[in-house]
């Protein structure tokens, strides 16, 4: 016997079908939504609940449930679940208060002798120390994780911050930061100014470590390279390195010390890079070699030929050859083995060299529409 349907079938706006195509069609679409899509479509093109149930290999119920709900609460409201689904929560607001709490102090400071907590002896300290009204003494690992994630709290985490502890941060911050306006002026304006302009630091402590047994290349057993853990020191070197900021070019000196004698020398390289007439703007850190006595000396030897701006203590990441440096750690620099210091060195002066050959220049972004006028670079 056949059964006369009775429910309307819903009727759809342009927008509406719009909305449940475009989430068939899509590819990242939650199945149910995706589902529930097609119910709705299917029956607003007359086909019947049997059909559609068939089709999508469900049954008649589910199909009425999805109609039913689109033509009380709406097409929108159809596609998810209604408020009120799901288990009622056992854990209620002050509770998970406390536990989130317990999270954010220090075991130390409860009287612990651990600095950091771990999930289980978080678990463990509220099993023992939570309210009884709160109901904790038998809660999970697994709950208190769960509640933890999704209050993005981690407590067996550490993440480092710096504190400004120069009291000139701002002033020093703001003078960097007009260096590198005025370095995009020049660039947009191509003047040609008399003037160069370069980010100078050292990277000290570059390890000169060889191998003792040699490497083997990838083969069909292994797909990486293969190296032995036993590896001999030769030393180390210093790189000390500045970019010229309008050009991209690196000027670069490979020591085996780092003191004001080797700036000193890099600054005489850089002394016989520029023609005469430019003045050189170097921007660098606080360093005590930079300030030396022996750096200063030089510095009178060449009168209005340099000008340094500092960085504020602890803010290296305002000087753009830091860029340059981290490129250089993780590319040419890495996992590298030589027998020598003197090769050490060489690789590290032919890598420059090559990029000197394509240049990059860097350009800085960040606040530096920020600053106002009035401070002279």
């Amino acid at each position: 016997m056949v059964f006369k349907r009775v429910k309307q079938h819903i009727t759809l706006t342009d927008d509406q079908r719009k909305m449940l195509e475009s989430i068939v069609k899509s590819r990242t679409a939650e199945r149910r939504v995706y589902e529930r899509a097609r119910i709705l479509i299917m029956d607003a093109d007359g086909v019947s609940a049997s059909k559609i149930a068939r089709e999508m290999d469900t049954n008649r119920t589910k199909v009425y449930l999805v109609i039913d709900k689109a033509l009380s609460f709406g097409v929108a409201n159809a596609l998810g679940d209604l408020p009120g689904r799901g288990k009622p929560r056992k854990i209620q607001d002050e509770a998970r208060s406390f536990i989130i709490r317990t999270a954010c102090t220090k075991p130390i400071d409860l009287g612990l002798p651990q600095e950091l907590w771990t999930n289980r002896s978080l678990t463990q300290y509220i099993r023992r120390n939570a309210p009884e009204e709160y109901h904790l003494h038998n809660i999970s690992n697994g709950t208190v994780s769960k509640i933890l994630t999704r209050s993005n709290i981690r407590p067996h985490k550490i993440t480092y911050y710096m504190e400004r502890t120069d009291p000139e941060h701002e002033r020093k911050e703001a003078e960097v930061l007009h260096v590198y306006r005025e370095v995009r002026v020049l660039r947009d304006t191509q003047d040609q100014k008399l003037t160069a302009i370069l980010s100078y630091d050292e990277k000290p402590g570059i390890q000169a470590t060889g191998n003792i047994f040699p490497d083997k290349a990838p083969d069909q057993d292994h797909g990486s390279v293969s190296r032995n853990h036993d590896y001999v020191r030769h030393g180390t070197v210093s790189l000390l390195a500045g970019i010229d900021l309008i050009t991209g070019h690196i000027i670069p000196s490979v020591t085996e010390k780092h003191s004001s004698q080797e700036f000193i020398e890099w600054l005489k390289m850089v002394d016989q890079y520029y023609p005469d007439e430019f003045i050189i703007t170097v921007i660098l850190d606080n360093h005590s070699i930079h300030k030396s006595r022996e750096t200063m000396a030089y510095l009178s030897s060449r009168p209005y030929r340099f000008k340094f701006v500092f960085t504020p203590t602890h803010a290296s990441w305002l000087n753009i050859i830091e860029t340059f440096f981290s490129k250089i750690s993780r590319s040419m620099l890495r996992g590298i083995r030589v027998d020598s210091r003197e090769e050490l060195k060489n690789r590290i002066l032919s890598y420059i060299d090559e990029i000197n050959m394509e240049p990059v220049v860097f350009r800085w972004k960040y606040r530096i529409d920020e600053m106002p006028g009035g401070i002279e670079v």
